[in-house]
């Protein structure tokens, strides 16, 4: 099927959510006139790669940082990114949700760090993540509770410093002490705060303020609803952006980026974190929404000769 046929198809159900979540007028006609606001995707678990060139197909996605999920590994996520280079940034993920690697974690196994070290050798990943230190539980991942500025974790940036490359961490904020310290110690190192720890507005606000290195990740925090609780999104009806969330964001637009957490289980949960994305970039101004939507993470990932020293 042609790419018109899957828009009037297929997408039919996507671009209708996508008018929905934008504030639109309700049908098809009206969802069609929407401009789609290209950008790069920060945060996808890649477990089907024919469903997730699709979905950025159709929602503006040119790019996608992509890392190990449930049926993937770093194994094939760097296959993938060598057959999609246009398309798929790979991250090299040791994160202990995956049981093969917990054992290690509660030990602070230096072989852990000994095979990340090899993986980035290869050259094949553009950064490490998501490393989900500490994630409070939900259905299918256990929770994991490791201290951010502990052995393991600062090995990982240890290694981010070596390769100059970022990293993507998801850490709760019931330990922001510890990743405070964490990025105190390695201030060179980008590190990409996934979902932004799902921080209220004000410790958003003091983390930005407090740590040059930190650069917030706005994935799951635009949907219309959370799984886990209300209060991780930032909208505040289900379709607007809290206005006080736009002014740090405005004030900032150099500290955040965009992505939607998708995984694969379900298209029609994906297509709708893909319209949400669509519906909050529209909600920037131009300047800002191109930074958050493409600069910044591409600055992160491909930087400019000689930008990191």
């Amino acid at each position: 099927m042609d790419t018109a046929a899957r828009r009037r198809g297929a997408g039919f159900p996507a671009l209708a959510l996508l008018a929905c979540l934008a504030g639109a007028a309700a049908g098809a006609s009206a969802a069609e006139d929407l401009a789609v606001v290209p950008f790069v995707d920060s945060h996808v678990h890649l477990n089907d790669e024919a469903m997730q060139l699709e979905l950025m197909e159709r929602f503006g996605a040119t790019r996608a940082l992509v890392f190990w999920g449930r049926k993937s590994d770093n194994e094939s996520i760097a296959r993938a990114a060598a057959g999609q280079p246009q398309r798929f940034i790979a991250f090299a993920s040791i994160s202990p949700e995956r049981a093969s690697f917990r054992s290690a974690w509660d030990g602070d196994d230096p072989k852990l760090l000994q095979a990340l070290d090899a993986l980035l050798a290869t050259g094949r990943f553009k950064g490490i993540g998501e490393i989900s230190a500490v994630h409070f539980p939900s259905p299918g991942l256990a929770e994991t509770d490791y201290d951010p500025a502990g052995a393991t974790m600062s090995g990982v940036l240890a290694l981010a410093r070596k390769y100059r490359l970022p990293v993507l961490m998801h850490v709760e904020w019931t330990r922001m002490r510890e990743l405070s310290t964490l990025l105190e110690k390695f201030p060179d190192v980008p590190v990409i705060w996934a979902h932004g720890g799902y921080t209220p507005l004000f410790i958003a606000r003091r983390m930005l303020e407090r740590h040059p290195n930190l650069v917030y990740e706005l994935s799951a925090r635009t949907w219309a609803s959370h799984p886990r609780s209300p209060d991780y999104t930032i909208l505040r009806d289900g379709r607007a952006v809290w206005p006080e969330w736009i002014a740090l964001i405005e004030a900032h637009p150099g500290r955040f980026v965009v992505g939607t957490d998708a995984s694969h289980r379900s298209r029609e949960s994906d297509t709708m974190k893909y319209a949400s994305v669509q519906a909050f970039l529209r909600q920037l101004s131009p300047a800002a929404r191109e930074r958050v939507g493409r600069a910044n993470i591409l600055a992160l990932v491909e930087p400019e000769p000689g930008a990191r020293k």
